[in-house]
């Protein structure tokens, strides 16, 4: 392997291993694909697999050393012997090329099974918006079919990421080009870099949504309600959106739809009704026996968030922005119920990405 001075390491066997680092990092700056630390991309040079490491961010591929080497042979093998020693993904890495100590991310497994020497997985708004449907199966597939026809594509209905995601995979065949995650993301796979490259312009294409507008937020409004609270107006003017359109609101306001809103912004999201004070949000809370909310919608006005939220927070604020202005009006919603956030919450795996996240913080 080769290594620049603050650049990542670059495997001497993997010619457009820069063009992936390239691929992975344009994902990454693109707010409607990748929010924060979400997402992560491979490529396999043989039985090693290169991966995103957990906690990591997509967009610092190519200035930072983020991809982690795996072995595919063992971890396939675990998988079909032994799926839960398949959750320890650091138990796979190939110590003798991870110059960098990191530790694989928690979603290896499936880009393990998967054949195709590239694989995408990213959380792109548009897709999200339409697998959290009840109907999103259907409704995807009729584009895919329409705007991709010769590309093959699965639906996996929601489970927990990792493991369980890798095995839906195999029980379903594990070729596909495209697998759409029920209330997650997409993976896109192929034989090269510039293929899923291609694939993933047209395949967003096909499934993208014109979001719904939204009016101006009343910062003054909102700091008046914040003075002398632990939250602040969210600096991100687009991330207020959810607050300041009547049809977005009560999509933000019905229930965590997808992993990353459950692991940095919580289960529930507050409301702040005319006549009423944060104080008053949180002790409705503590009432119910609820944290304090991370994120309060103030109708009409925007969002508040908490003054300590982390980095990956504040990118998981504009996401729900950004998907609950795409959701078709009048279709029934999925959301992840309390005992798939339980088990969200209580993964050591999703534990290890919030302590990565709030160290970015100080």
């Amino acid at each position: 392997m080769t290594q620049q001075e603050n650049a990542p390491a670059l495997p001497d066997s993997l010619p457009d291993y820069p063009a992936f680092l390239a691929l992975s990092a344009r994902i990454g700056r693109d707010i409607t694909r990748t929010q924060g630390a979400g997402g992560n991309t491979s490529i396999k040079d043989g039985d090693t697999l290169w991966v995103k490491a957990s906690g990591t961010w997509l967009q610092n591929a190519e200035t930072n050393p983020i991809m982690v080497p795996v072995d595919v042979p063992r971890m396939r093998a675990a998988l079909a012997c032994d799926p839960g020693a398949a959750e320890d993904v650091a138990a796979f890495v190939r110590t003798d090329l991870n110059q960098a100590g990191l530790r694989p991310s928690i979603e290896t497994s499936f880009h393990a099974v998967m054949p195709q020497r590239v694989v995408a997985h990213f959380h792109c708004v548009n897709t999200i918006a339409l697998a959290v449907l009840k109907r999103g199966e259907a409704l995807i597939g009729a584009r895919l079919a329409a705007a991709v026809p010769d590309l093959t594509w699965r639906f996996v209905p929601y489970c927990r990421p990792g493991v369980p995601i890798a095995l839906a995979m195999c029980a379903a065949g594990g070729s596909a080009d495209i697998w759409v995650l029920g209330n997650h993301g997409i993976v896109i796979g192929g034989p090269d870099v510039a293929t899923v490259a291609e694939r993933i312009e047209r395949v967003t294409a096909a499934l993208a949504q014109t979001p719904r507008p939204a009016g101006a937020p009343d910062l003054a409004r909102l700091e008046a309600l914040a003075e002398g609270t632990a939250y602040a107006p969210v600096g991100d003017p687009a991330s207020h959106a959810p607050a300041l359109s009547p049809d977005s609101l009560p999509i933000a306001l019905g229930g965590p739809l997808y992993p990353d809103h459950v692991i940095f912004l919580g289960e529930r999201v507050g409301r702040l009704d005319a006549g009423q004070t944060v104080a008053d949000v949180l002790a409705a809370f503590a009432a119910n026996g609820w944290p304090a909310p991370k994120v309060i919608l103030v109708p009409g006005a925007g969002v508040l968030v908490a003054r300590d939220l982390t980095p990956g927070g504040l990118t998981m604020v504009r996401c729900l922005a950004e998907v609950t202005a795409r959701v078709p009006l009048g279709e029934p919603i999925h959301v992840l119920d309390p005992k798939a956030c339980w088990a969200l919450t209580h993964w050591e795996a999703e534990t290890y990405r919030q302590g990565l996240d709030r160290g970015r913080r100080s």
